[in-house]
């Protein structure tokens, strides 16, 4: 082909190296229509409405056509006449449009050397106003999205330059780009590093003091937190912003991009999509748009698609999460849970989460304020599942899906309504043509229409239908429309109500074709708890090996019976699960039970890694047939559990349910340190409820014993005080009467931090020295260490200065000796205290400040506020007045962000009150 169209500034054409005539101006528009939606089906009347807009004259299509039969002459061999309307069929070359965003694709995949190069060529390719010399409303749309587009190129082309040392060159471009985007924050912060690493701090220091006054004028905001974080390091000098820093991190704002893949073929959806584009060209509030429809109908597909169509509209990243509202299990995701995922994803550190549900939202929708973003919230069971994670401020746009018509949504914020019905017959034909080819599917089009008349417009099916089909591309679609004729029952309950032929006829065409193992895979997925599954999992619920495992969900994926939303982990579509768990009814317990043992001891696995001097010695060995995950470090440890905490959840409740009692104990014991490290207070009180009320039927006190100390511990850090009081003292009770010497310490030591928290901390040290005497008798160095420093901690805070220090010291010598991070950070922040009381304010600041980075280097960050309030007062009385407010002022961050006002107040007026504020 040796057509080429640029219309990055005024539109041109080219034929075999000519320039040519493209005609007046609206027969141009034309054109510029088929090039936006290059590759892409366009109807007349889509056509009609873009070129004139309310004012098209009576016969548009037949005036239409006369400028397409001109154009197809000026431009042989690029145009496809369809059913539906007219196609622009091009290369990407053949357009300079789509040539910079493959090149602005490619860059982003690249090595950074190679990445500013190619830029630099996307960039290049602009050679004005897209489209220019065109004026039609629709165009003037489109050209504030391309805008928006090459900016964010610019933005990531601004980060490569920055990351390989060209600074300097960067400092002119980015001085004019912030004075035409003043409130761009990403922008901002990459000026600031621009000018500090060119050592110009003071300038830096200059540009962020005008955003924050602009954003407070204009919007009535403050910079976010990564904006906010810059300003401290710079003002720190912190070695993290150096060019050459082991340690250097991204300075622009967390851009998250959650967006799953988009559909491989779409077809159709036209009116929907043109509806969205619309809903979002509106402004001055939150866009919020609903897309509703029968399950199967292709609402995510739809979303994803116009998702993905419309990136350049949300450079400041995109957040994605399936709220599960029509979930087989029947329990959808909670919002404060959805809320703690999109704080991760926004860059903040697990221990800065608050606890709050309310909380939690307000610092989510404080990271996102003003930012250009997209949150779709897919499969939401009703509006009030979605209204607490809805922006505050219009920059963001929010797209829902549900198989409900969400009303409450549109009364009470305005949202856009999308109902999506079944494809025509003509999508439904395209949609087949695709995934087929449409030379088969031309040939034979008795048999195609039957079959489309069988699956009835839905998506779904038409996948289901169409994997089935390509599994034999020689056989004729006739045999696959005959044997669908013959097998046509119904899945009870599931029917859409729309007339289609019947879900179950459809997945059972799919699993006829499977092997008997994937079809037996098939089966247990439905039953398996949790919202998906990896290899490893899969191999222990079947029995076979790790690699035969992957085999059968490959096969289950190539039938479209199980997808693959990021790499290595599976999930079903809840009414194909609906369907497999309904064929799996009366299946044996053996490979449920062989699951749940593989997580235990996976995540046993991993509990050891993360805490190695816990020692665990009452879970055995797996059952026969299981293979735990490998794991080899801490950091594999904790990706693990992130990846699985989900499951895990949702294995407890299930064998719960099952009263798989011993299960359900040590699934409590074996996730202790990574939910308290994550902050999962409430769900930590759900689990050991579990495993309480299973020790109930389970032989052994010390599982019991275990159970009641870790349910009262939970109670105590949920602020049940009196439960988790009451709870010890009946388990002390038990230990003492049956002679358990180690429980009778461990609960002693709890019963201490639980009158700390009651504000007694005579009682507490009471109980620290009683754990001591116990801990002393064994031979655990660990538990000796963690006696000592309570009683250090407590004397301490009682003022018993000389008394503390040694049961400190003694402590940090064996935590450093068995290289115990967490209770070095605990330890040290004690002797701070110790050395504050005694007027040592070096000692003082240089503990608290080892402490602080002993914590963070964990990830277990809620006790740094507390620690960083001590290391302020120590910096005053030294006289560092500005290390003072910085401790001071990030410390009371941290309190708000934790959920934790009081003690954020406490902190404002320690700043009010020196003067510092």
């Amino acid at each position: 082909m040796d057509v080429f169209l640029g219309v990055l500034g005024p539109m041109r054409a080219e034929h075999a190296g000519a320039e040519i005539d493209l005609g007046h101006a609206r027969q141009r528009c034309v054109l510029a229509v088929l090039v936006a939606e290059a590759n892409h089906v366009v109807s007349l009347d889509t056509l009609a409405e873009r070129v004139w807009g309310e004012r098209q004259p009576q016969r548009a299509h037949p005036v239409l056509r006369s400028y397409l039969s001109r154009l197809r002459s000026v431009l042989p061999g690029v145009f496809e006449r369809r059913t539906e309307g007219y196609v622009l069929s091009v290369e990407d070359d053949a357009i300079d449009l789509l040539r910079f965003r493959t090149l602005v694709d490619a860059a982003r995949s690249r090595p950074d050397e190679e990445a500013a190069e190619l830029y630099e060529q996307a960039l290049r390719l602009w050679r004005g106003e897209p489209f220019d010399g065109l004026d039609v409303p629709w165009l003037a749309t489109l050209r504030g999205r391309l805008a928006a587009e090459r900016m964010a190129a610019e933005l990531d082309q601004h980060d490569v330059l920055l990351r390989t040392g060209r600074h300097g060159e960067l400092i002119p471009r980015l001085a004019e780009r912030t004075a035409e985007h003043p409130l761009d924050e990403r922008l901002a912060a990459q000026y600031m590093v621009a000018l500090y690493r060119n050592g110009r701090p003071a300038d830096a220091l200059e540009h962020y003091g005008a955003i924050r006054a602009r954003l407070a004028e204009e919007l009535g905001s403050d910079p976010t937190a990564p904006l906010r974080r810059l300003h401290q390091q710079i003002l720190s000098s912190d070695t993290a912003l150096d060019l050459d820093s082991p340690q250097r991190t991204d300075v622009a704002a967390v851009v998250p991009r959650q967006l799953p893949a988009a559909p491989r073929l779409f077809a159709g959806r036209v009116t929907e999509l043109d509806l969205l584009d619309g809903c979002v060209d509106a402004t001055g509030t939150v866009v919020v748009s609903a897309v509703s429809g029968s399950g199967g109908v292709g609402k995510t597909w739809l979303a994803l698609h116009w998702a993905h169509r419309n990136l350049d509209r949300f450079p400041d990243g995109q957040l994605y999460v399936n709220l599960r509202g029509f979930d087989p299990s029947g329990v959808p995701v909670a919002p404060d849970v959805v809320a703690r995922g999109f704080l991760d994803a926004l860059g903040v550190e697990p221990g800065s989460v608050p606890v709050e549900p309310d909380a939690r939202f307000g610092l989510y929708r404080s990271l996102i304020a003003g930012r250009r973003m997209l949150v779709v919230l897919d499969n939401a069971a009703d509006t009030a599942q979605v209204e607490p994670l809805l922006p505050g401020t219009p920059t963001c746009t929010v797209l829902v899906t549900s198989r409900r018509t969400l009303a409450g949504l549109t009364t009470a914020h305005g949202a856009r309504t999308v109902d999506l019905g079944l494809l025509s017959d003509d999508e439904a034909w395209q949609l087949l043509s695709g995934h087929l080819g449409a030379e088969r599917v031309t040939a034979e089009r008795a048999a195609v229409a039957e079959l489309l008349s069988v699956c009835g417009g839905l998506p779904l099916a038409l996948g289901i239908v169409a994997a089935r089909a390509a599994t034999h591309p020689d056989f004729p679609l006739a045999v696959l429309a005959a044997e669908l004729r013959d097998h046509s029952e119904r899945l009870d309950g599931l029917d859409t109500g729309d007339g289609i032929f019947g879900l179950r006829s459809v997945f059972s065409w799919s699993v006829r074709a499977l092997s008997a193992d994937a079809e037996e895979l098939f089966g247990l997925l439905g039953l398996a708890p949790g919202p998906d599954i990896n290899q490893y999992a899969v191999a222990a619920l079947t029995g076979h090996s790790f690699g035969r495992a992957g085999v059968l969900l490959r096969e289950l994926e190539s039938a479209h019976l199980v997808s693959q939303p990021a790499p290595g982990r599976y999930r079903m579509h809840d009414l194909v699960r609906l369907y497999a768990a309904e064929r799996a009814q009366g299946t044996a317990e053996e490979p449920l039970l062989r699951l749940a043992d593989f997580y235990v001891h996976t995540a046993n696995i991993a509990e050891t890694l993360l805490y190695p001097q816990k020692r665990e010695t009452d879970f055995g060995e797996p059952i026969e047939g299981v293979r735990t995950q490998p794991l080899t470090d801490d950091s594999q440890a904790l990706a693990w559990f992130d990846a699985e905490y989900a499951c895990l959840y949702e294995v407890q409740r299930f064998v719960a349910a099952r009263d798989w009692h011993l299960y359900a104990w040590r699934m409590a014991r074996a996730t202790e340190t990574y939910q308290f490290r994550k902050g999962l207070r409430h769900a930590r009180v759900e689990f050991w409820e579990a495993a309480a009320k299973a020790c109930e039927h389970l032989d052994g006190t010390k599982r019991r014993l275990q159970a009641e100390r870790g349910l009262a511990d939970a109670y105590a850090r949920i602020g049940e005080h009196t439960k988790a009081m009451d709870q010890l003292r009946r388990a002390l009770s038990v230990a003492e009467e049956l002679g358990e010497v180690p429980s009778q310490g461990h609960i002693n030591y709890s019963l201490a931090a639980a009158w700390e928290r009651h504000g007694d901390d005579q009682r507490a040290l009471e109980h620290a020295l009683r754990a001591l005497e116990v801990y002393g008798t064994l031979d655990r160095p660990v538990w000796t260490a963690q006696g000592n420093s309570a009683c250090g901690w407590f004397h301490a805070r009682l003022g018993n200065n000389e008394q503390a220090r040694p049961y400190l010291e003694r402590a940090l010598a064996i935590y450093r000796e068995i290289d115990h991070r967490d209770g070095q950070a605990g330890t040290l922040d004690s002797l701070g205290l110790v050395a504050y009381d005694l007027g040592d304010m070096a000692e003082a600041i240089d503990c608290f400040a080892h402490s602080v980075k002993l914590f963070r280097e964990i990830g277990n960050t809620y006790y740094e506020p507390e620690i960083l309030e001590r290391l302020g007062k120590a910096q005053l009385a030294a006289g560092h007045d500005d290390d003072a407010r910085e401790a001071w002022q990030l410390a009371r961050d941290s309190f708000r962000a934790q959920g934790r006002p009081d003690d954020a107040d406490r902190v404002r007026e320690l700043l009010a009150g020196s003067g510092l504020a």
